[in-house]
C-alpha cells in the first residue's frame, strides 16, 4: 500500500470535513482545514507518480 497516498487521502477527507463544518460553525483553527486539503492533494499526487512512493 502506498503510504503517501493513504496519508494524503486521510488529510484530504479530514480537511474537507473540517471545511464543511467550518461553513456552519465557527471554531478556532478552522483555517487549517484548507492547509490539510492542500497538503492532502499534494501527497495524493506525489504518491500516485511512478517512483513517488519508495
Amino acid at each position: 500500500m502506498h503510504r503517501r497516498t493513504v496519508a494524503g487521502g486521510g488529510l484530504l477527507v479530514a480537511g474537507l470535513l473540517g471545511y464543511a463544518v467550518g461553513v456552519y460553525v465557527s471554531y478556532p483553527g478552522r483555517a487549517f482545514s484548507l492547509t490539510a486539503i492542500m497538503a492532502g492533494t499534494v501527497l495524493v499526487v506525489i504518491g500516485g507518480m511512478p517512483g513517488g512512493d519508495r
